[in-house]
Order: C-alpha cells, then sequence, then structure tokens
C-alpha cells in the first residue's frame, strides 16, 4: 500500500495541559484519555469527537501536579480547547486543567508550555483550624489533608 502523498496526510497540532489535582488522587493514563474522549464525544457529538481526534500523546501527573500533550487535528484546536475545559473529574477525583499553549509538534509543546510537568512538593505540618494538619506545598498553595478531605489553602491561611 502506498503511503499518502504530503499535500494529503492529515495535520496535526498539540495541545499542553497543566494537570492539577489533590496529591492522593488516583489518575491514570487511561483514564484521563477516557475522558477526554467523553467529553469531546458529549461536546461536539460523535462526527465533532471524530473530527476532533483527541489523542493522548504523553501524560505525567505526581504529587498532585502534571502535565499531558494533547493530540488534534489542525482545523478542530478551538473545539478540542473547550471539550478539554469540560473536564473536571478523573476517576472520581476532582481535576482542574489549563491549555498552557499550542504547538505544531510534541516536542515543542513540551519544552515551550509545559516545561517540568511535575514541579516538586515538600510535605510538612501546618496550623490549620486549630490544629497542626500534615499538608503539602506547591508553588504558593497548600493542599491540607484534613478528616473530611483535602482542603486548597494558600500560604497565608496555614501562617
Amino acid at each position: 500500500m502506498k503511503h499518502l502523498p504530503k499535500h494529503l496526510q492529515p495535520r496535526w497540532r498539540y495541545l499542553a495541559v497543566a494537570i492539577e489535582t489533590w496529591p492522593d488522587a488516583g489518575i491514570g493514563r487511561r483514564a484521563f484519555q477516557r475522558e477526554l474522549w467523553y467529553a469531546g464525544q458529549n461536546l461536539l457529538g460523535d462526527p465533532g469527537g471524530a473530527d476532533a481526534d483527541l489523542r493522548l500523546m504523553r501524560f505525567e501527573i505526581e504529587g498532585g501536579s502534571g502535565g499531558a500533550i494533547v493530540r488534534v487535528r489542525r482545523g478542530e484546536v478551538e473545539a478540542a480547547r473547550a471539550a478539554i475545559a469540560c473536564v473536571d473529574e478523573v476517576n472520581g477525583h476532582p481535576v482542574g486543567l489549563r491549555i498552557s499553549g499550542v504547538s505544531g509538534s510534541v516536542d515543542a509543546a513540551s519544552e515551550s508550555y509545559l516545561g517540568d510537568p511535575a514541579p516538586s512538593s515538600t510535605q510538612r505540618e501546618v496550623a490549620f483550624e486549630g490544629a497542626d494538619r500534615p499538608a503539602r506545598r506547591r508553588d504558593g498553595a497548600v493542599d491540607v489533608d484534613t478528616p473530611s478531605g483535602w482542603v486548597g489553602a494558600t500560604v497565608q491561611d496555614t501562617e
């Protein structure tokens, strides 16, 4: 079977997606890909989801933050951005997604927009609601482990 000529081959764009969730959330690559497909299908319908062809190329998450590279067809970037914005939880864990940028190659998207997709976090005890509680600090945000679950706070809330 012959390959298609270069001018007939599909063109792709790569969306760099920053991911943030609770530190103990168990989010895997397959579950994240499934949520992308569902979001595309629910928002754009079957034909629109097939046209966008949301495909997860890279996925890394550690300690509650990370990044992903999502491949989409060149003319469907805006539809894909809207579909990704509809994802609010994966495997029952709430997630925050932010499109960092769009690029023409996987490497350029990763280097330009994600940098190090898993920033370092430090774990320590903080004073919160009148008690010392375990917490993780990441880039000015603090995730405090309370009996009812994780609570997002700022550094000023814990001092």
